[in-house]
């Protein structure tokens, strides 16, 4: 579950780019940093575009792309082609030389070497872990992706199959059920779309090749201890790129902190024992400071001429702070606790709805560290529950800018003074902060939201 690679995609399987490449601007994870919790292959196609690479290859015996063979985009220097060549021929001395902290862990030689044997590097990790989305998906778009009525369906479905398992869960946790069911259904689509790749192969590789040795190391190991425990066998731990697996993908790591035997059978299966896995995803939440009994926000309508520059994850005020500024719940029922601490989300911008968001809005990043992931398991949660869509419309006339408009924008920044950082075309929080600070100058609404009307303005037109 939760991880943070640095930024890196924990989740790559089944659903797992949805998160880092969901809205580049309001959301800045990296496009590593997605791997982190799920949503990573269902979504690549999907919010990459047409310029994830610059060439198909053809596939390898298998199906399989091949590495590409190019330098990675990040421009590490663990990352071009010839790191990359080096760092593979030494693949097999590299594995090996990891048995002594493999003993420390207290895995034994023997499985050390069982679970080792035949281990070869997928080079084309490498292409995914440094690739670059030329496009990247609205928030608008993102939602309707994940919060669909096939989705809703099967999560109605699987609260009803597994009813007992929630009620123990909710019981020795403090959970939401719906929360930890929409994690499942984003993370997987409830089982169906884990991932493919082979848990060890991908840590073995990422941890001896690339720009994140030390800390993949960490993942290889702690998989192997998984293996050596006994709590899982090799096939059932396969998933994203970055190591994530099962159906609300674990890293190894974050299993070892967080899965429990939730039957009592000896064994933390969070792949194919529905008791342990929803037990487990449970405990990851609470661990991560989940209050019972509360939500994770609401939907507001934010009055015409705010300061938006409130609307920021570190200016945190009491609802009724909020609601002496003008704000008010869209569906027009009062807060049911005004001393509650929150925050202000919009993402997009002054055209689209506002969100205040609570305490379990912030755990729910603490599992994947994107705005856009955490606002979609939280409405997807109250849509299981029954709830209706949002009230407000989003903008859906505006576009998402191209990576080379993005970098034109932050050029147009900086040439004018705004903006102090490196053009990349990745949007974080300097670039936020120096688009607002642009907007403000020409008497727009400081919301921070790229669209084509502000580049132009930017380009003087």
């Amino acid at each position: 579950m939760r991880q943070s690679v640095a930024g890196l995609a924990k989740r790559g399987g089944s659903l797992a780019n949805a998160t880092m490449i969901a809205v580049a601007l309001l959301f800045p994870v990296s496009a590593e940093a997605q791997t982190q919790n799920g949503l990573s292959n269902l979504f690549g196609g999907i919010f990459s575009g047409s310029g994830a690479a610059p060439s198909q290859p053809a596939p390898a015996p298998g199906g399989a792309l091949p590495w590409s063979g190019e330098d990675g985009a990040s421009g590490h220097p663990l990352m071009t082609a010839a790191a990359i060549r080096e760092a593979a021929g030494n693949f097999d001395n590299c594995v090996a030389g990891m048995w002594p902290d493999a003993a420390r862990r207290g895995i034994t030689q023997e499985n050390f070497q069982r679970f080792t044997a035949g281990l070869t590097p997928d080079l084309r990790i490498m292409d995914l872990m440094d690739s670059q989305p030329e496009f990247s998906k609205s928030i608008w778009d993102y939602l309707d992706i994940l919060v669909n009525d096939n989705r809703l369906a099967r999560g109605k479905e699987i609260l009803a199959q597994y009813k007992a398992q929630f009620d123990a869960t909710e019981k020795a946790y403090g959970v939401d059920r719906y929360i930890i069911a929409a994690i499942w259904g984003i993370e997987s689509n409830y089982s169906t779309q884990m991932g493919d790749r082979s848990v060890l192969q991908s840590t073995a590789t990422l941890a001896c090749i690339g720009r994140r040795q030390a800390y993949f190391k960490d993942e290889f190991l702690s998989a192997l201890e998984i293996l050596n425990r006994g709590d899982l066998r090799p096939e059932q731990m396969r998933g994203s790129w970055a190591g994530a697996f099962g159906p609300t993908q674990f890293m190894p790591t974050a299993f070892k902190r967080f899965a429990v035997d939730g039957d009592g059978d000896g064994r933390r299966d969070v792949v194919d024992n529905p008791t342990d896995l929803i037990a487990s995803t449970a405990n990851n939440l609470k661990k991560d400071g989940w209050q019972s009994g509360q939500t994770w926000g609401f939907e507001v309508v934010v009055p015409e001429g705010f300061n938006y520059m409130l609307a920021d994850r570190a200016k945190m005020m009491s609802i009724a702070q909020w609601e002496k500024l003008g704000l008010k719940r869209a569906t027009g029922q009062p807060f049911p606790h005004p001393a509650e601490k929150a925050y202000l989300l919009a993402p997009a911008g002054a055209q689209g709805p506002g969100f205040l968001m609570l305490q379990n809005f912030r755990v729910i990043m603490k599992y994947n560290p994107a705005e856009a992931y955490a606002l979609a398991i939280g409405h997807f949660a109250d849509r299981l529950r029954g709830g209706q869509p949002f009230v407000q419309p989003w903008p859906r006339q505006e576009r998402e800018l191209s990576k080379s408009e993005r970098l034109e924008l932050q050029q147009l920044l900086a040439q004018r003074g705004f903006y102090k950082g490196t053009p990349d075309g990745q949007f974080g929080g300097q670039t936020r902060d120096a688009l607002r600070n642009f907007q403000v100058s020409i008497g727009l609404p400081a919301d921070g939201f790229a669209t084509s009307d502000v580049l132009d303005r930017l380009r003087g037109r």
